[in-house]
């Protein structure tokens, strides 16, 4: 479970958005050693349930775990950033950390489809690389296949999301327009953030 207080609970739309703008995911599970993939994923949310959808090189055993034991958990970071103090304006104020995060708990299914493979890799391709499309098509099929026959692709059923936006809304509104400049000025994380930030109602 994550701990979420109300006021940092974000929506269903929020989640969908942060998967789209950051689609690489750990994954992590089953067993009392969870094993741990890194792995681009894409977002199906046309209908119910929503599914998300990759593939992992065929030599990652994790699949294999996942074929014995379905369950697995989901996570996708957006930015993240320390919070100085010194932007509040009381005095009695101590650190902390801001950040966006979406857990998805699912029930993963492993595809060996060549067919299906096909589907996945020119999903992803569509979405970070179009441009590609062509040259990958006018690949030998042989060299296609052998590709294709080094992965497996896999789609996981979303059965529980929550997203927790920790954007300082907890905050008087003079403090969040602080830390919203503060967050707009810093690294390309902390950018991230003020982009989520600039979208909340909470933020003025």
């Amino acid at each position: 479970m994550l701990y979420t207080p109300p006021h940092f609970n974000a929506s269903a739309a929020q989640a969908a958005r942060l998967i789209r703008a950051n689609p690489l995911a750990t994954l992590i599970g089953p067993g009392e050693e969870p094993i741990v993939t890194h792995a681009p994923l894409l977002l199906d949310d046309a209908s119910e349930p929503w599914r998300l959808m990759g593939h992992v090189a065929r030599a990652n055993p994790h699949w294999q775990a996942w074929e014995q034991t379905p369950e697995v958990l989901v996570v996708f970071q957006g930015g993240d950033a320390y919070i100085s103090p010194s932007l509040y304006s009381a005095r009695k104020a101590v650190p902390t950390w801001n950040y966006a995060v979406v857990h998805v708990w699912g029930r993963i299914a492993v595809t060996h489809d060549s067919e299906r493979k096909e589907q996945v890799l020119k999903a992803l391709i569509g979405q970070h690389d179009p441009a590609y499309h062509t040259q990958w098509d006018a690949l030998e099929p042989d060299f296609r296949e052998g590709m294709k026959s080094g992965i497996v692709a896999f789609s996981i059923e979303m059965q529980r999301v929550d997203a927790k936006f920790k954007l300082s809304q907890n905050r008087p509104a003079d403090d969040r327009a602080r830390v919203l400049q503060a967050m707009e000025q810093g690294d390309e994380k902390a950018r991230a953030l003020a982009q989520w930030m600039k979208a909340s109602p909470d933020t003025p």
